[in-house]
């Protein structure tokens, strides 16, 4: 330790003491949020495995009571997720995924290589280019999310992209399997509830797309 004081991760703001916080829920009517402040002390920290798109680290934690423990996390960089729209459809893309052991469709996402520290809005433009051939003369963010947040501390922005050209892919080697294709919303809804789209970020970012256009209309 040397002397110095351990990290403090506050994870959650507020009192110390449990606290009520009065919200209004979209139908108007009030109620009551409670919060707890918890504070979470680092004392050591090791990585134990990296490679170009992610690290894992073990920490050695103390929590607010006392105790010890640790917490294994993985880290990757910030990732961008694109929702590409032309009217009632959406363009997914399909790979096969390899830690499920099956195909998945998906809207087209990802991170720079080597872990690299990019703009989200740059790395939306590039992710849509390279996954799927399509330029968005209009690009906006909606939205943002973090993937697990019990594990990994990753997060994503999310964008729409509309007034769309069609122009060649740039995939990279690893999505040489990579195949796309325009669905309603309908049609997407559809593979949602049967289990066909099962990828959460893109389930996550459609609820975003939801929120956006309700705003929109209102």
């Amino acid at each position: 330790m040397g002397g110095e004081a351990p990290d403090v991760v506050d994870l959650a703001a507020g009192d110390d003491e449990a606290h009520g916080d009065t919200v209004v829920n979209p139908a108007g009517a009030p109620r009551n949020r409670t919060r707890h402040r918890v504070y979470v002390q680092t004392l050591t920290s090791r990585q134990v495995y990296a490679n170009s798109w992610m690290t894992v680290r073990e920490d050695g934690i103390r929590l607010s009571d006392g105790t010890e423990s640790i917490y294994g996390v993985v880290d990757k960089p910030t990732y961008a997720l694109v929702i590409p729209r032309d009217g009632d459809r959406l363009h997914l893309v399909e790979q096969f995924r390899y830690p499920g052991g099956r195909r998945r469709w998906e809207f087209p996402a990802g991170t720079a290589p080597e872990r690299a520290d990019v703009d989200p809005a740059d790395l939306a433009v590039r992710e849509l280019r390279e996954e799927t051939g399509l330029i968005a003369g209009r690009m906006e963010r909606i939205g943002f999310l973090e993937v697990a947040p019990g594990m990994s501390s990753q997060r994503g922005h999310v964008f729409l992209a509309s007034e769309l050209t069609e122009g060649p892919t740039e995939r990279e080697q690893s999505e040489q399997d990579m195949r796309t294709a325009w669905f309603t919303v309908a049609e997407f809804e559809d593979m949602a509830r049967s289990g066909e789209l099962a990828d959460s970020q893109s389930l996550a970012a459609y609820l975003l797309l939801q929120l956006y256009d309700r705003a929109d209309r209102s």
